[in-house]
C-alpha cells in the first residue's frame, strides 16, 4: 500500500515539474515576442528659459522754470503845467456926480399946545348873581348788616353747630384698627331759618372713613339751632370742620 502510494506521489511530481517547465517556456516566449514591439519613449528635456536682464532707465530730471520776477513800474512824477496869470482889466472910475439940496431951517416946536391924551370909552357890565353852595348830602346807612358783622355771626354759629354735630361724633372701627386721624371740613347750605338745604366736603380727611362719618354726623345733628338775626330771611353757606383724633377716644 505504502509502495503505490510512493509511485503516486513520484508521477505527481514529475507531472508538475513538467508543467513548471512548460509555463516557463511559454512565459519566456512570449516575452520575446511582445518586447520587440515596445516603444520607449523618448523623455524631451525641458526647454531652458532665458531670461534678460533690462537696465532700468532713469527719467529725465525734471527741470523747474525759474519764477519770472515781476518787472518794478517806474511811476512818473505829474509835471505841473505853469498857470497862466489872467490880469484883469483896469476901467476907468466914474466921478460921482454931486447933487446940491436946500437945508431947511428948524422949528421948535410950540410950549403953550396941551398934550393930547387918549380917552378909550368902556361900557360897565351889570354884578353877576353869586352861586349859590352846594348842599352837602349826608351819606346814606347801609341797608343791611356790614361784612364784619356777618363774619363774627357766622363765627359764633359755626360754634354752635359744631356743639349740635358734636354730640353724634362716632369713630369707625377701622379707622380705629388702622389708626386712621384727620380733619373733614363740611360746607353746609341753609336757609334763613336753620334749615340744612345740602352738604358736601370741601376739604377731605385723607380718608374716606372719616368723610363719609362726618357726613352722618351732620344728618344726625338736623334740625339745626336758630341762626343769629343777622344771618335771617336770606340762605347762606356756612363751613364746618370736623376734627378725627384718637386722643379723644
Amino acid at each position: 500500500m505504502s509502495l503505490n502510494l510512493a509511485v503516486k506521489n513520484s508521477t505527481l511530481n514529475e507531472h508538475t515539474l513538467i508543467w513548471a517547465i512548460i509555463c516557463s517556456v511559454l512565459l519566456h516566449g512570449l516575452l520575446v515576442a511582445v518586447i520587440p514591439k515596445l516603444k520607449l519613449e523618448v523623455i524631451n528635456k525641458p526647454d531652458i528659459l532665458e531670461i534678460e536682464l533690462i537696465k532700468k532707465t532713469e527719467p529725465p530730471p525734471v527741470v523747474v522754470p525759474e519764477p519770472i520776477q515781476p518787472q518794478p513800474t517806474v511811476v512818473q512824477p505829474n509835471v505841473v503845467q505853469p498857470k497862466t496869470e489872467i490880469k484883469p482889466e483896469l476901467k476907468p472910475l466914474k466921478t460921482p456926480t454931486v447933487v446940491k439940496t436946500e437945508a431947511t431951517p428948524y422949528q421948535p416946536p410950540p410950549t403953550n399946545a396941551a398934550p393930547q391924551t387918549e380917552v378909550i370909552a368902556v361900557t360897565p357890565k351889570p354884578d353877576a348873581a353869586p352861586t349859590p353852595p352846594t348842599p352837602i348830602t349826608p351819606p346814606t346807612p347801609p341797608s343791611g348788616p356790614s361784612q364784619a358783622e356777618l363774619d363774627d355771626a357766622k363765627g359764633r354759629y359755626g360754634n354752635a353747630l359744631w356743639g349740635a354735630i358734636g354730640k353724634h361724633k362716632q369713630y369707625p372701627k377701622i379707622a380705629q384698627m388702622r389708626n386712621w386721624q384727620g380733619e373733614a371740613i363740611v360746607e353746609l347750605q341753609l336757609d334763613g331759618n336753620g334749615k340744612l338745604k345740602s352738604k358736601k366736603i370741601i376739604q377731605s380727611s385723607g380718608h374716606d372713613a372719616l368723610d363719609k362719618q362726618a357726613l352722618e354726623m351732620v344728618e344726625k345733628a338736623a334740625p339745626f339751632p336758630l341762626p343769629p338775626e343777622v344771618l335771617r330771611g336770606n340762605s347762606f353757606s356756612i363751613r364746618v370742620p370736623i376734627p378725627f383724633k384718637l386722643e379723644e377716644q
